[in-house]
């Protein structure tokens, strides 16, 4: 079976080839780290962690690269509204970063490179430009030459006459086209800056992903993904300055995830919607999160709320109660017995069945169907009193090969006494504040984790069950 992509550049799927046998290069935009990530940061980090994962199950060695920016006209608001530097504010976002995904199940890259330990790469890129005819220098500021590369706007599948429609010169910029983007900016009055060719200054955001995608995964590369608000004018941006520096095709296949709606309406920080992972998280399970986002073609939008998040741990916990009890049953039979192959057969159609729709474009929402399945499968063996330990021990299995390709854990990991004390705190606050739906979330996380709580007169007091 042969897995296939849905390809942005031709809007279609397509036989995924990689450029080397047996190998993939992938590159996926990461964050500006000016403050913690939202919910739409976190789906494309679900996504393509889960796109990687699947390809290491499928043999592949998976290169996986994902940046950050850490210094743009964002980071250096902020630390100027908290009189602190850019380099401060970028390392507390990166940690708090790692913090979000790593609760949520995703893997770190292998490579996350900064924007400013990588300064020299960015200017090299802007001065061979520049040399090609491709950039030209303004008043300190350096733009790409947009009407000089042929073949601008393929990934938008808009021509470059219906781009200019619209566009403006902004006051202050110095660029010859409305169509021209900055590739370098000289840097204002009390701005952090780095030494270059054209005077004082810092990249412009586009330059930066091009830039390290060819320091640390070369010339072209396979798969190229983020968000789809990224599509344009970011990664039109970035397959014209990697070819005109190049001559070479960038990336062979681009991948974008769908929009993210809170209760039906586009998530925007004017429509005060505006949802933070590190909130989220300590109102629900990570897990929760995680097969919430995989339930939902990656292309296709999708809406998030508190009531859908519920309907999707119910269901979650419906496919790892399955788990349990199979080990339930596997501990607590004494004679375990090899008697039938039927389940065995049935468990293989049902892995063929999970790896068909995830060579399907990675088709996650199929695949938890698949998930379903099985546990359904389970469940009936185990209501008729079977005790084959082969059957046992190969359904146990088949649940966690898929759990891990998904980033999923079947059993949750014990908390630490100090953690407890701390949902705790947050419980009590939350009655303090009438908030009685998040001190009953908090209550029943506990309770999962077989916590129990003790209200009284002196206090909440927990043991464990």
């Amino acid at each position: 079976m042969t897995i296939q992509i849905y390809n942005t550049l031709t809007r279609q799927k397509e036989d995924f080839i990689p450029l080397e046998e047996g190998k993939i290069k992938m590159y996926v935009c990461g964050p500006t780290v000016y403050n913690y990530i939202h919910i739409g940061n976190a789906r494309p980090a679900i996504v393509f962690d889960t796109v990687r994962r699947y390809l290491e199950f499928r043999g592949y060695d998976v290169r996986y690269v994902s940046n950050f920016t850490d210094v743009d006209d964002k980071l250096i608001r902020v630390a100027n509204e908290v009189d602190e530097d850019v380099p401060t504010i970028a390392n507390r976002f990166i940690e708090a970063y790692f913090e979000d995904v790593s609760a949520l199940g995703c893997q770190r890259a292998h490579v996350h490179p900064r924007v400013t330990e990588n300064m020299n790469i960015i200017i090299d890129f802007i001065h061979t430009l520049i040399e090609k005819g491709y950039a030209y220098e303004s008043e300190g500021d350096v733009y790409f030459h947009t009407r000089h590369f042929e073949g601008y706007g393929k990934l938008s599948h808009q021509s470059i006459d219906e781009l200019r429609v619209g566009a403006r010169i902004a006051v202050g910029e110095k660029k010859q086209d409305s169509l021209d983007f900055v590739l370098w900016k000289a840097a204002k009055e009390g701005e952090i800056y780095w030494e270059s060719p054209w005077g004082k200054g810092r990249p412009g955001w586009h330059i930066e992903c091009s830039a390290m995608a060819k320091e640390y995964l070369g010339d072209t590369i396979d798969i190229h993904a983020g968000g789809q608000d990224l599509a344009f004018p970011h990664h039109e941006n970035e397959i014209a300055q990697s070819e005109a520096l190049t001559g070479k095709s960038f990336a062979r296949y681009w991948m974008h995830n769908g929009y993210i709606n809170i209760d039906n309406e586009k998530m925007s920080k004017s429509l005060g919607n505006f949802v933070l992972v590190h909130d989220i998280l300590k109102k629900h399970d990570p897990q929760v999160i995680r097969f919430f986002m995989l339930s939902v073609h990656y292309r296709h939008p999708i809406n998030y709320n508190d009531e859908l998040l519920e309907n999707t741990r119910a269901g979650l916990e419906r496919i790892t109660t399955s788990y349990q009890n199979l080990k339930h049953r596997k501990e607590s039979s004494a004679n375990l017995t090899d008697t039938s192959n039927k389940w065995l057969e049935q468990m293989d159609d049902i892995r063929r069945n999970f790896i068909e729709v995830m060579d399907d474009d990675f088709n996650t929402a199929n695949g938890i169907s698949v998930l379903f399945e099985l546990s359904t499968l389970a469940n009936r063996y185990l209501l008729e009193n079977n005790t084959d330990s082969k059957v046992i021990e190969s359904f146990i299995k088949q649940f966690e090969e898929l759990f891990h390709i998904l980033g999923l854990q079947l059993e949750k990991d014990e908390l630490l006494d100090e953690e407890i004390e701390a949902l705790i705190e947050n419980r009590i606050q939350a009655r303090k504040d009438r908030n009685f739906q998040l001190a009953d979330q908090i209550r029943d996380q506990l309770k999962d984790l077989n916590i129990i709580l003790e209200d009284t007169p002196q206090g909440t007091r927990w043991k464990r069950g």
